[in-house]
């Protein structure tokens, strides 16, 4: 089969597309590297069926030609940062929103057969009481980012329902692994782990007793292969979002002392101000995503983050 992934240079679209090429599909992956790394793909580009292409998610007549005679498109591109969308809520709306949406046109247009969409977490926001999440749970994510996930998550839910497009959302609870990279706004355990073994303690921002719900990065292109496998399942039920997580929350102080301890440094936590706005809980309830697509975490946190952290002691510096 031909697909069509979107971000490939991300670190979640690197370990999908490894999948994909090793089930013998070709792929040809989009991105303008303004998060990922080639690195992340640099082994990859010798591979024959596999076509990078140096681009962006908003130029809508590349995605027209890149969405042309392709059987599956996965959509991973985004501006995924939260702290950046505060700063810039209008390229996270361009990014995250109107490119979806002019992706989805042109993925209409080519009659292209499926597309899984990257949803998140996020969109459900901060709930002290109704835990775990089932996707039934209110759609109230607080800041700007978590905004626009929730407007391209149902833009496709519209396009499946109006256009008769098949469509499977994926609402990923957080994710970790290998070339996670803590650049930018990097995700915290890659945050976390410089600042540990460069001997200076890992800064939480308010209390620390933030709760998550992470994934370890092959279940979640376990996920991702799942939904694309049903392409006969009828409209109604490939157009409902699935979430995908282990159903355990980790708080954000219990990763900076795994990480303490992982490294054998003699370091405690510092604390800072609270985000604006910061989801303080999200868990995931997952029974629909074992129960449509028998899918079940398989790599708890722990065993994890000690594959993460070996990974980072290797290549994490380069």
């Amino acid at each position: 089969m031909q697909v069509f992934v979107t971000g490939c240079a991300g670190f979640i679209a690197s370990h999908l597309i490894e999948s994909l090429l090793d089930d013998r599909h070709s792929v040809v992956g989009l991105d303008n590297l303004s998060s990922g790394s080639v690195w992340n793909i640099n082994h990859l580009l010798d591979n024959p069926r596999f076509k990078f292409v140096a681009g962006d998610i908003r130029d809508n007549d590349l995605i027209r030609n890149l969405t042309k005679d392709v059987g599956l498109v996965y959509h991973l591109a985004a501006q995924i940062h939260v702290d950046k969308s505060y700063v810039d809520p209008v390229e996270t709306y361009e990014v995250n929103v109107l490119a979806t949406q002019r992706l989805l046109e042109a993925c209409y247009l080519n009659d292209v057969p499926h597309i899984v969409y990257a949803s998140s977490s996020e969109v459900y926001g901060s709930n002290m009481t109704d835990l775990p999440m089932s996707e039934e749970h209110v759609l109230a994510a607080p800041h700007p980012y978590g905004a626009s996930k929730v407007a391209a998550d149902r833009m496709c839910y519209a396009y499946a329902k109006t256009y008769g497009m098949n469509i499977s959302i994926v609402r990923s609870f957080n994710v970790f692994g290998p070339r996670q990279r803590e650049a930018g706004y990097g995700g915290v355990i890659s945050l976390f782990l410089r600042r540990i073994l460069n001997n200076f303690p890992p800064v939480i921002f308010g209390s620390g007793t933030q709760t998550r719900d992470y994934t370890y990065v092959t279940d979640t292109v376990r996920a991702y292969r799942a939904v694309s496998t049903f392409t006969t399942l009828d409209q109604a039920r490939n157009s409902m979002p699935i979430n995908f997580g282990t159903g355990v929350g980790i708080s954000i102080k219990d990763i900076a002392l795994k990480l303490i301890q992982l490294s054998g440094k003699d370091l405690e936590p510092v604390y800072t101000d609270p985000r604006p706005g910061e989801v303080q809980n999200l868990l995931c309830d997952y029974s629909r995503a074992r129960s449509l697509y028998h899918w079940k975490p398989e790599v708890s946190f722990d065993e994890g983050l000690k594959r993460y952290f070996d990974w980072y002691i290797k290549y994490g510096n380069r």
